[in-house]
């Protein structure tokens, strides 16, 4: 409701079907697909809206709604959602499949050999994405004691990622406490 363009033809259409939601705005997508599915950019056009869903706690206004969507969709095995933009009149789509995905089977002894090493080089690179999420952690740390409370756009500067990431870690951290809403949330290392 927030990026719907409310002067366009056509409202916001939900439907749901058997086997899938599918969302219609009417009006283009500001920031691009690719960006949507990225996240960390908002740009809501209905500013008014949004700050009321703020004052209810709903919404971060950090672009995180759609990667959101996406890493749930991830997590559940299914489809992955879709984003169809189209013009004249110009429509954002996002289409939510609750089909699970579809294992590719194969007698291959060769695919056999590259999956596992495939499946070698994730864990090799799970276990560097644990070792710098526990950097960062320490980044956190060190920064909060120096700095007591901060924002989380300070500290997303300092340790060099983006709001949505530093927040997720943020919230990983037993030791490290919000205080405040969403719209003025600061972050302090208990102690």
């Amino acid at each position: 409701m927030i990026n719907a363009d409310f002067y366009g033809v056509r409202g916001i259409v939900v439907r749901k079907e058997a086997d899938r939601i599918v969302f219609e705005n009417p009006g283009y997508s500001r920031t691009g697909k690719q960006q949507m599915k990225k996240g960390g950019i908002s740009d809501p056009r209905n500013k008014v809206l949004m700050k009321m869903f703020n004052l209810i706690n709903i919404g971060e206004r950090a672009g995180s709604g759609v990667p959101n969507i996406f890493n749930t969709w991830e997590d559940q095995g299914w489809v992955e959602p879709v984003i169809e933009e189209q013009f004249d009149p110009d429509r954002t789509l996002l289409i939510l499949s609750f089909d699970k995905k579809q294992a590719i089977k194969t007698s291959d002894k060769k695919q056999a050999i590259k999956t596992s090493d495939k499946k070698q080089a994730n864990k090799s690179c799970h276990k560097k994405q644990n070792q710098k999420t526990l950097e960062n952690i320490e980044k956190i740390r060190e920064y909060l004691s120096k700095n007591n409370i901060s924002k989380t756009s300070d500290i997303a500067e300092y340790i060099g990622l983006s709001l949505p990431r530093t927040r997720a870690i943020l919230k990983e951290i037993p030791d490290v406490s919000p205080i405040g809403n969403n719209s003025n949330r600061k972050w302090t290392l208990q102690k």
